[in-house]
């Protein structure tokens, strides 16, 4: 990718994201997936004295990134690691509390466009989908040892894929005849597998294998449970924890963590007193997530899913 396209690329919801956040003067401000570093560009362009700490797990991504924050200096510290590591991170580069914690979840076009990486089914690459391709095993080191009945409970659960049971049993029987090593081979194989009604749906059959299969290799929705709850320990009094998800079980784990935070006491409502001592540790910032405007939508189709939840902290930080 050009810088000249680097710097075209928009990232989703930038001004809700920002206007949320709000950056004060001195700000520091993490972007747990920093990606081409678009949202964290805003971020820095916004307050000139906030510092932004941007964290990825795709070295590609980070490297571009640095090209493209390089005119901010010091207040961009670029990290390879995992999001769900924060404390550790931060600990790390000698950093405390934190003002701002944002997560863009899912994959970002630097992968899906990259047929090497694998991610998506529009090609023919190796059928990779690690964002770290310095650890992990493969998509097709996966598909190949993975036991049947977690194969069917990772397409039902995490692709929300009606006929996973189908298409399990026929990823299975076709690795017992040969390797399933490329994109454009699990792609034919999940068409083979999905009834003749499903080509009528406005997405291709492949989609949700696809998902699916990403979501399991790479522990994103293990991740984003460990993250959430690390990235928001790690904010001080008055900061602002921001994520965009683009799947529904994403966007429901991110919606029960943030109401947990904002509940005050759960004690069954026949308890005369509370013996909880649960307290209100965040303000709810939006009630019902944001989502893109149609001329969002239209100049970026791939924001079309994308949902917009922030919570801002009200308790102090505790090392």
């Amino acid at each position: 990718m050009s810088g000249r396209e680097e710097r075209a690329h928009i990232p989703v919801l930038v001004g809700d994201v920002v206007r949320l956040v709000s950056p004060r003067p001195n700000a520091i401000v993490v972007d747990g997936t920093v990606g081409l570093g678009g949202h964290a560009e805003a971020f820095l362009e916004a307050e000139p004295t906030v510092c932004v700490v941007g964290i990825d797990r795709d070295e590609a991504a980070l490297e571009r990134a640095r090209g493209r924050l390089s005119r901010f200096g010091s207040r961009a510290l670029l990290v390879h690691g995992e999001y769900a590591d924060v404390g550790a991170l931060l600990d790390r580069h000698g950093i405390g509390p934190i003002d701002g914690f944002l997560l863009d979840l899912g994959v970002s076009s630097l992968q899906l466009d990259d047929e090497a990486r694998g991610f998506s089914f529009r090609g023919d690459g190796p059928l990779d989908m690690r964002m770290d391709r310095s650890c992990g095993v493969s998509a097709a080191e996966w598909l190949a040892v993975v036991d049947p009945a977690r194969l069917e409970r990772v397409l039902r659960e995490y692709g929300e894929e009606r006929y996973a049971w189908r298409i399990a049993q026929a990823i299975v029987r076709e690795r017992s005849l040969r390797p399933i090593e490329t994109t454009a081979h699990l792609r034919a194989l999940v068409h083979r597998a999905a009834p003749s009604a499903y080509f009528a749906q406005r997405i291709d059959p492949a989609t949700r294998t696809f998902q699916a299969v990403r979501i399991a290799i790479n522990g994103e929705l293990d991740q984003l449970t460990v993250g959430l709850e690390r990235g928001f320990a790690r904010l001080s009094r008055g900061g602002v924890l921001a994520v965009i998800s683009f799947h529904s079980l994403e966007d429901r784990i991110v919606k029960g963590y943030v109401r947990e935070r904002a509940a005050a006491c759960v004690c069954p409502p026949d308890f005369p007193t509370c013996v909880c001592g649960k307290r209100v540790e965040a303000e709810i910032l939006t009630p019902k997530p944001i989502t893109p405007s149609d001329e969002e939508v239209a100049a970026n189709p791939r924001a079309r899913s994308a949902k917009l939840r922030a919570c801002r902290k009200v308790v102090d930080f505790e090392p």
